[in-house]
């Protein structure tokens, strides 16, 4: 590999190039699919290919090829020359500039001790279909959903900085739904072997045959659940479920490209612009917000990004005031940053590197805080877990969320279940909302898989955590889910 890596290299800069990379990746994907008591599908996927990125006169050019030959690399990198070459005559301004980074040879590893691939399918149905039995078996279940996925990701990375590094990650997930149907209406209820970098030990570590009944019990008593009510709440959000608000409100509004507008077009832009850096209250005195891509079990840690650029652990909000952004080379220079936060990732190898959100997570409090206490030092509000429907604008400011299942807070306890709870705020106003936070013994990471971006959309995934955490005086109510 690194021998057609370097004829790359090679050629790029034969032809006058100012930096050049080549990106080997082979992609393995599994998917297990059932459906009450049968299987619904099984899909077993390979992919293979190489991307060239070269930028010349200021401007990029990428071509890409699933052929892995010397010639095919010659060609191909060719022609990543003479797009750019191409693209320099529409250049406005001094074009790109890219930030230094000192070369890297490196080999990354997910830690995997037991290859999920090796794993006979007949016992991944069998778990599945014994999940989907036990939902069933609870009396007004009528549909019982379970599914087991698994990706892996080999990479040989090379760059003209003198950069060679290797990685290779397993990510693996499970999950089952199960539906409950009366008279009026359906009502689900799910449970999740959360998404990680790990191998099938994950989903044998997790409990997923214990969990299906009481699944299906919630999904049942969410039939006959009290309606939401309208009007201003105290919420207690799970960490399943503020992962989502923290990846809508936060991670995408960090972004820098689109901070900057680079998405504007397509996905939106911020509230969160570069003059607003170290002034803006983003949240309460306790939100402390931080980017980690070293952590070897989530699911944006690669090692390094696809700028070669090593994962790191930064604050992009601290003690309530925004404080940086997620970063490539070719963006930091914006907020006057001499080097890049590592935060440039592709989806595959036919794919250009973009920005996208690194492992975000809130700190845990500092002060001893159970869930329990929590709850009972609530007079009136909602429990919020799992994630449901969202809404947020192209700015990422007015927002509106949804959850997978609610139960109401009346003076210090969890009561009755609620059904359509939805809450609406304004992002500033809800994490400046935030006044406890449980501690690090209940910090928990959820992984998001399907986040799109770019154009043509790219599929990134990543890792959100918190612990359990209360905001005050919330909207809720008012709309239908």
């Amino acid at each position: 590999m690194k021998e057609l890596c370097l004829r790359a290299l090679d050629i790029a800069k034969e032809k006058g190039v100012s930096f050049a990379d080549i990106r080997i990746v082979k992609h393995h994907t599994q998917i297990v699919t059932t459906e009450d008591e049968r299987v619904s599908g099984i899909q077993d996927s390979e992919s293979m290919g190489f991307g060239v990125r070269v930028l010349l006169n200021g401007c990029w050019g990428f071509a890409a090829s699933k052929n892995l030959f010397r010639k095919e690399i010659e060609d191909v990198t060719l022609r990543a020359v003479e797009i750019a070459r191409a693209s320099s005559l529409a250049k406005m301004g001094s074009g790109v500039v890219f930030a230094p980074e000192e070369p890297h040879e490196a080999i990354f590893r997910t830690p995997v001790q037991k290859d999920p691939f090796k794993v006979p399918i007949e016992e991944k149905v069998n778990l599945l279909l014994g999940v989907n039995k036990e939902m069933l078996r609870v009396r007004g279940v009528k549909k019982a959903h379970s599914f087991m996925w698994f990706k892996s990701e080999e990479r040989h990375l090379a760059n003209t900085d003198g950069s060679f590094i290797e990685s290779n990650t397993c990510t693996s997930t499970a999950e089952c739904i199960a539906t409950a149907v009366d008279e009026h209406t359906a009502k689900t209820r799910y449970f999740e072997a959360i998404p990680v970098n790990a191998g099938y030990e994950h989903i044998e570590g997790t409990p997923l045959l214990k969990e299906a009944q009481r699944v299906g019990e919630e999904a049942v008593a969410h039939l006959t659940a009290k309606e939401c009510p309208q009007g201003k709440k105290d919420l207690i959000l799970h960490p399943s479920h503020l992962a989502l608000t923290i990846h809508e409100s936060i991670g995408h509004a960090l972004e820098l490209d689109r901070v900057l507008g680079m998405e504007e077009s397509l996905a939106g832009s911020s509230f969160a612009t570069i003059d607003k850096l170290g002034k803006l209250k983003y949240g309460s005195p306790i939100v402390n917000i931080v980017c980690d891509n070293t952590d070897p079990t989530r699911l944006a840690s690669k090692g390094y990004d696809d700028d070669g650029v090593p994962g790191q652990r930064w604050y992009i909000i601290k003690n309530g005031i925004l404080v940086d952004y997620q970063t490539g080379r070719e963006v930091c220079h914006t907020i006057g940053a001499e080097q890049s936060r590592g935060s440039c990732r592709a989806d595959s190898w036919q794919s250009i590197p973009i920005i996208r959100q690194s492992n975000i997570g809130l700190e845990a409090g500092e002060e001893h805080l159970t869930l329990e206490e929590l709850i009972a030092d609530t007079k009136d509000g909602i429990y919020i877990e799992g994630m449901g429907s969202f809404s947020i604008d192209q700015k990422r400011l007015n927002f509106q969320f949804g959850g997978d299942c609610f139960w109401e807070i009346k003076n210090g306890k969890k009561t009755c279940m609620l059904k359509d709870v939805t809450y609406q705020a304004i992002t500033t106003d809800f994490w400046g909302s935030c006044d406890a936070i449980c501690d690090k013994r209940f910090w928990q990471p959820y992984g998001v898989l399907n986040c799109g971006k770019g154009d043509p959309m790219q599929i990134a995934q990543m890792t959100h955590g918190s612990s359990p955490v209360r905001f005050r005086n919330i909207n809720v109510g008012g709309a239908k889910l």
